[in-house]
């Protein structure tokens, strides 16, 4: 597919089939990702990528904490309030995965399994989790932005599937213990990455895009 064609197919997939995915695919979309810009070429991004048993045991883990109803501690805590547009945004497109589903707004059970997937990673033989360094301040978080859409694009290119997950990245204690990292890296985003499912009808939802003239303002 040709770049146009990948932006505008790529999507967060949340349903994956169980064939594994070769390191050497890995290797390639990571070298592709690695061309991101990135201010005066510092590069922040570290990329851990798990799989097999350390994958399960890390998605135990995840799981067991999130159905304890474990407080998260985010490295980077979302804000605490949007802007109306932007909150709007947020809770339609929460309505309207959970209608795609099925799953009606007071069904809390469903809603609650439907939040646990998030900490099996969808079935996905292998996670990702970006991390970067807590001496870096605002640009290196604008850096690890810009290589985190290089790897989605990237991984879409070469057929694979992501899906990143801000409720997994709530346990970075967890993660970095797992992965035997210290405290200094600091975790952005988990991701979910595999093969995708197009059967899984939670792959069918497709989320709405603002139309461009909402967002642009022509100076002429």
């Amino acid at each position: 597919m040709d770049l146009l064609q990948g932006i505008n197919t790529r999507q967060s997939i949340r349903g994956f089939k169980q064939t594994p995915v070769p390191e050497s695919l890995l290797r390639e979309v990571l070298q592709a990702a690695g061309r991101s810009p990135s201010y005066k070429n510092t590069q922040p991004w570290e990329v851990s990528i798990v799989s097999g048993k350390t994958r399960d045991a890390l998605a135990d883990k995840l799981f067991k904490l999130a159905s304890d109803n474990t407080a998260p501690h985010y490295d980077f805590p979302a804000p605490e309030s949007w802007p109306a547009a932007m909150d709007f945004r947020s809770k339609d497109h929460g309505t309207r995965r959970f209608n795609a589903l099925g799953i009606g707004r007071d069904d809390s059970k469903l809603r609650n399994e439907l939040r646990l997937q998030n900490f099996k990673f969808f079935g996905a033989p292998c996670a990702a989790f970006f991390f970067m360094d807590e001496s870096l301040e605002h640009w290196s978080t604008l850096d690890m932005g810009l290589f985190l859409q290089s790897f989605t694009l990237a991984a879409h290119g070469a057929g694979l599937g992501t899906c990143m997950q801000a409720s997994v990245s709530g346990y970075p204690e967890a993660i970095r213990e797992s992965l035997g990292l210290p405290s200094s890296k600091k975790l952005i985003v988990a991701m979910s990455l595999g093969y995708p499912d197009m059967e899984a009808p939670i792959n069918s939802y497709q989320s709405t895009r603002m139309e461009v003239d909402a967002f642009t303002t022509w100076h002429r």
